[in-house]
């Protein structure tokens, strides 16, 4: 049960079953989270929803991950933290702040060049898969926040 949910419902096993490699399964992860963004955005509910299903999907992603985070281990095909990332990135947002956070929050995470994401991932366990991508989700938000109030 944790494997399925911490591939994101298997979707961070499809890299590894195509190609023999787990690059790129965190994009499906992402993808996901841009996909439940999408249809909170559709249903038009309030920002604090966005905010309740990221900070779930947060806690999800801390126990399922859990097992699979040995010795600073973030095994590839573990993506539930990039849908929570995600989610984290575009709480609130709609329109071209909305794809601006989700475009930063995914290089932060790939690239993790920005203060703190590198370090986050070093963390033991579920904590350290999970917060690198919690924190390039924030930085993705505060840049979504930003051209919001532009």
């Amino acid at each position: 049960m944790r494997r399925l949910v911490a591939s994101s419902f298997g979707l961070g096993l499809v890299p590894g079953r195509v190609r023999g490699s787990d690059s790129g399964a965190g994009t499906f992860g992402a993808a996901l989270g841009a996909a439940v963004g999408v249809g909170l955005l559709a249903a038009e509910t309030p920002w604090w929803v966005g905010a309740a299903v990221a900070v779930g999907v947060i806690g999800v992603s801390l126990w399922a991950s859990a097992p699979f985070g040995g010795e600073h281990a973030d095994p590839g095909w573990v993506c539930i933290d990039e849908t929570a990332g995600t989610l984290v990135a575009l709480v609130g947002l709609h329109g071209l702040p909305w794809i601006a956070a989700l475009v930063v929050a995914r290089l932060a995470d790939i690239f993790k060049v920005l203060p703190g994401v590198g370090p986050a991932e070093r963390l033991p366990g579920g904590l350290g898969i999970t917060a690198d991508d919690v924190l390039a989700g924030l930085y993705g938000l505060a840049v979504g926040w930003v051209l919001s109030a532009l």
